[in-house]
């Protein structure tokens, strides 16, 4: 069974809830004064209050909300054992960590969701345990922790299953594990769970084109790794058509992104640093200025590829200090890296040796950095080798 179409099902152990809730009614009954026969009045039989209270039955929810008024206790108390100001304050607090992660704030966010862990545990709300797993995956991907992310995700897919959940729900899930296997460089995996998740959201005739454009976005990433161009460019141009649908800023930046990496690719640098200027005013106007270091990192080396080195150096010294000033490693091993290939086309070859050793420091232990320490590792061995160093040469390669 492969993690495409199962992806670790096997359903997270749960307590059974129907057990859960005729513990509560009984007690609630008892403390009442109340027999079994007095609880269903006309309504209900005996043997039917018995049969919920051995956890043998589930009530429909019509049916908890009388036995509740019954009783003169919150509804939720007695499906959930929560109230429900309880739940609106575990929600709350998942709701606070959703909207740090859509700041782009994801260390907050991981904190955030792990504050919440056992409190969400206490809901016995499967709803917001599958929301807090899958947030809190998307934000440790950001991160870099991919495969906890992975483990989250997994666990909320098996969650997931249920029928209080559509196909929308479920292609999020199959989505941001697709991403978290792109960034773990297994990219035909990835490709095949985004089409899984772009066949459930367009099979749901529920409305989720902001879900669409996002995947339509990470698959033309997929096709741009496998140098698929066409391809690449067809899925971005969907997914910025789906952004603008939406008039979601921050996807339509994405995509513009994107765009200017596939048409990097394919030799159009212009229309490469037109993509990248666009992107950067949308990330801008967000005030994200970590995406706004990595867009001048793109134009970094895009002045190179155009034979404009110096201008290529400002852009990534300005890339490296957005990326220090935001504590974001991965990023300044990328400015730095761009550095160092602009000094080895110049032929400085210290400055190359230096800037690829520190790129490589910031690098190490990145599982999703793999092309980029990649990268580094041959800037120095040919910063090396043009020094005769060849031995050195050949450990770095």
């Amino acid at each position: 069974m492969t993690e495409i179409t199962a992806a670790n099902r096997t359903a997270v152990a749960a307590a059974p809830t129907g057990a859960r809730l005729g513990d509560r009614l009984r007690l609630l009954r008892v403390a009442a004064g109340l027999t079994q026969t007095e609880l269903a009045g006309d309504r209900f039989s005996k043997e039917y209050v018995s049969q919920i209270e051995r956890g043998k039955t589930r009530p429909t929810a019509d049916t908890i909300e009388w036995l509740a008024q019954r009783l003169n206790v919150d509804p939720a108390f007695l499906s959930s054992g929560v109230s429900t100001d309880e739940r609106s304050r575990v929600e709350a607090l998942i709701t606070r960590a959703e909207a740090l992660a859509s700041d782009a704030r994801y260390k907050e966010a991981v904190d955030a969701y792990e504050d919440v862990r056992a409190a969400v545990s206490a809901t016995n709300s499967v709803e917001l345990d599958v929301r807090a797993r899958s947030g809190e995956a998307w934000a440790r991907l950001q991160e870099g922790d991919v495969r906890t992310a992975i483990e989250l995700l997994n666990g909320a897919r098996a969650l997931a299953e249920g029928s209080i959940f559509s196909d929308v729900d479920r292609a999020e899930i199959v989505f941001r594990l697709g991403v978290a296997r792109y960034k773990l460089a297994s990219t035909s995996t990835a490709v095949a769970l985004l089409d899984e998740a772009l066949a459930l959201a367009e099979g749901s005739d529920l409305p989720c084109d902001g879900l669409r454009s996002d995947i339509y976005h990470w698959r033309s990433r997929c096709h741009r790794r496998q140098r698929d161009f066409e391809a690449a460019r067809e899925d971005v141009e969907r997914a910025l058509e789906l952004a603008q649908g939406v008039d979601d800023r921050r996807k339509m930046a994405n995509a513009f992104f994107q765009a200017s990496l596939v048409a990097e690719r394919t030799g159009h640098w212009v229309l490469s640093r037109n993509y990248a200027e666009r992107a950067k005013s949308l990330f801008q106007e967000l005030d994200d200025e970590r995406t706004v270091g990595r867009l001048l990192n793109n134009l970094g080396g895009l002045s190179l590829l155009l034979g404009k080195p110096h201008e290529a150096i400002e852009h990534l010294k300005a890339s490296f200090a957005v990326a220090v000033e935001a504590d974001s490693q991965p990023d300044a091993g990328q400015a730095i890296n761009g550095l160092a290939t602009v000094h080895l086309r110049l032929g400085d070859w210290d400055a190359a040796e230096e800037n690829a050793r520190e790129a490589l420091r910031l690098l190490e232990g990145r599982e999703d950095f793999l092309d980029e320490i990649g990268q580094a590792q041959i800037v120095l061995g040919r910063s090396l080798l043009e020094r005769e160093r060849f031995d050195e040469a050949e450990e770095a390669f």
